[in-house]
Parts: C-alpha cells; structure tokens; sequence
C-alpha cells in the first residue's frame, strides 16, 4: 500500500460534486443500503499502545465490527506495529500509522478486510477507524485517530461507503493531541512519532 496521501480526502471530495442544471435527474444510488442507527461503541479488548510521545490505551470493538477488531487483534498479536511511525498527521482532522515504519518504509501486511463502516459507529472526537483506498475492501493495517469529530468520514451509501471505526483512544487523550499538533512537513512529522509497543491490556470502566 502506498503513502496513501488522498485516501481519507476520496470521500470528503466527492461530496463536493453536483451539477447547476436544475433539469438533470438527481443520481440514484444503484444499490441503496440504509445507514445503520448510530450506537455506542463496545470495549471488547483493550491494549495500551506506547509511543515516543507517551501512552495511550485503546478499547477495540469486536462486537459491532468483527472483521475489523479481529483484524486489528492479529496485527497485535504478531507485533507488526511495533516500530511503526504515525506518517500522515493532518491537524484537526487525523493522525494516521500503522503501514510504515522510519523513512517511510512501508511494512506490507496481510490481505485487505472487507469494509465494515455501516455499523452505526461515527467518526467521533478520538475514535480509531481504517484507513483506505478509494477501493472499498482495501484496508490492511493502517489506522487513523480522528483528531475532531469527523462525520463525513461515516458510511453515506454505497457510492460514499466511508471509513470503519472500530475503537476509540479512552485513555491518554493528551497523547493523541500531542500526537496531532506536532510540527509536519507535507503532512510527515518532522520528527517521527513511533509506536514502540502495543500489548494487551485490561479495560478501565467506562
């Protein structure tokens, strides 16, 4: 996967579209799904992810989004992010890793997951979704934290499928805003921001 600069832009561009005829037809989505009500976020497993910038723990959902907080767990488990950087930080918008690790050199991981963002989880202030392609079914590792609530990145329909979120950042807060107001260039930290570790932990009440 490359360094995926438009991936998270894809769909908020495309928002943007429409035409002045006020005599075309308003485009039909070819296969409408409804969006799924919006509900509450389990804390199925919990891991505390350290970085250069400090510690954040971080509750994953299997329940609502199995495919991708399974898929997550494998990451963990292999210790595939260990030593990888957070490469693409947007300030009040995300900070992205997961896929690369310093110089960006990218770490190649398993087969994409199919795309679970019609699960009625939002984009929220510190929520953890994947990043993507514009190709729906594309995501392997990376992940992004969302820096502010961000609902044009939810699931719109099947032509704006959106990004799945499949966790939040519960504790550590400081952390992740550290994270996303570091100095960039081009969207990289100037000074790279790694994820030491990631190990299983137990999940604080919330």
């Amino acid at each position: 996967m490359k360094l995926l600069y438009p991936l998270l832009f894809a769909l908020t561009l495309s928002a943007c579209g429409g035409s002045s005829d006020s005599s075309s037809p308003a485009p039909v989505d070819p296969d409408p799904v409804p969006p799924v009500e919006d509900i509450e976020l389990s804390a199925d497993i919990c891991y505390l992810m350290s970085t250069t910038l400090g510690d954040m723990t971080l509750a994953i959902d299997t329940t609502n989004t199995p495919i991708t907080g399974q898929n997550f767990k494998r990451y963990v488990d292999d210790k595939f992010y260990d030593g990888t950087i957070f490469h693409r930080v947007i300030h009040n918008f995300v900070s992205q890793g997961g896929g690369f690790t310093s110089g960006l050199v990218e770490k190649p991981g398993y087969d994409p997951i199919e795309l679970e963002s019609n699960k009625g989880l939002t984009n929220a202030h510190y929520t953890i979704a994947m990043a993507r392609t514009n190709v729906a079914n594309s995501a392997t590792s990376q992940f992004y934290i969302n820096a502010l609530t961000n609902t044009d990145l939810d699931y719109q329909n099947s032509t704006s499928p959106g990004y799945a979120v499949f966790g939040q950042v519960i504790e550590g807060l400081d952390v992740a805003d550290q994270i996303n107001i570091t100095s960039t260039s081009n969207d990289v930290p100037v000074t790279d921001i790694v994820i030491t570790s990631v190990s299983e932990a137990n999940c604080p009440a919330m």
